[in-house]
């Protein structure tokens, strides 16, 4: 199978763990531990978060020079870079020599004039108290909004429109190289007026860019890993229950919160109802069931109404 897998911000760096390379390195690890399960005899994608890699990236360039930061963009470019490298290095001591990897730096294309431009709601970097992200924001002209119990910088995040790196993409995947591209979502690019394009400071929601690769690469199944098994209803409560198999107009029908498990549902029901294939929402520990049809939260047209475990 063609497989490409979304890894969430989990699978690089665990909520309320300090951002070092030490930290990162090490989920990275254990992150590859399981990709390494499903790479044998698959052709293989793997795209990422990278909120608080770029957050921590926009601080330490705002204390080096504060009237002159550099863009969201670049940043996004610089994580695309540190996090494959990770990838690679980690995947690669676990599988044999002679499998190719590469990293690509994947620009992605968005409106101008998308209306989340005026409505920031990506979180980057770390999460503040509210008095702290308060001052922040006063300070830095940042709109922050909660995460939990905590409060985070937020930005734009524009849809995605194109891929602008799908023909090397593509060619990687035919000789058989595990690519790892559109971390991030991609680096945010706009044409200006005279149709040069150039970047935008924003950052893509990354299942959703996960979602519009997977069906521009014609992918076999959609894994988007989070950091539970599957998607449930009443989260937290006595009558949780978890969601073996969906059809996109069922589970959309339940309303998940925008700010965790809706973003993931919403990329997912997306690539279903485009290709007619399935995509799944589980945990990365869970990666070799659900390329099985047996683990996660299976979504597809195939069937409609939805199953409970």
């Amino acid at each position: 199978m063609r497989i490409v897998v979304a890894l969430g911000g989990n699978a690089l760096l665990r909520r309320g763990e300090a951002m070092t390379s030490e930290n990162q390195r090490e989920n990275v690890r254990i992150a590859a531990v399981e990709l390494a399960k499903v790479a044998p005899g698959n052709e293989l994608v793997i795209a990422h978060g990278n909120g608080p890699q770029v957050g921590l990236l926009a601080l330490q360039g705002a204390a080096h020079n504060p009237d002159n930061p550099f863009p969201l963009d670049v940043l996004g470019a610089e994580t695309e870079g540190m996090i494959g490298y990770m990838i690679e290095q980690e995947l690669g001591n676990l599988l044999p020599f002679e499998v190719p990897f590469a990293t690509i730096l994947t620009q992605v294309e968005v409106d101008a004039n998308d209306p989340a431009f005026k409505d920031p709601t990506k979180p980057i970097g770390p999460v503040y108290s509210k008095a702290e992200a308060e001052k922040l924001a006063k300070e830095k002209g940042w709109a922050i909004k909660p995460d939990g119990d905590k409060f985070r910088r937020v930005v734009a995040s524009p849809r995605p429109k194109r891929i602008f790196e799908l023909r090397p993409i593509k060619w990687l995947l035919e000789h058989g190289t595990i690519v790892i591209c559109a971390g991030g979502g991609g680096i945010p690019t706009v044409y200006d007026a005279n149709r040069k394009l150039k970047g935008i400071e924003a950052v893509i929601d990354k299942d959703l860019c996960t979602a519009l690769l997977a069906q521009d690469l014609d992918a076999d199944l959609l894994v988007i890993a989070t950091d539970v098994d599957a998607a449930y209803i009443d989260w937290g409560k006595p009558t949780q229950k978890a969601i073996a198999r969906a059809h996109p107009d069922a589970i959309e029908a339940l309303g998940f919160a925008a700010g965790s498990m809706g973003p993931k549902v919403q990329a997912a029901c997306e690539f279903a109802r485009a290709t007619g294939k399935t995509a799944a929402i589980g945990s990365l520990a869970g990666i070799e069931a659900i390329a099985k049809g047996k683990g996660g939260t299976l979504i597809s047209t195939a069937k409609p109404g939805i199953d409970y475990r």
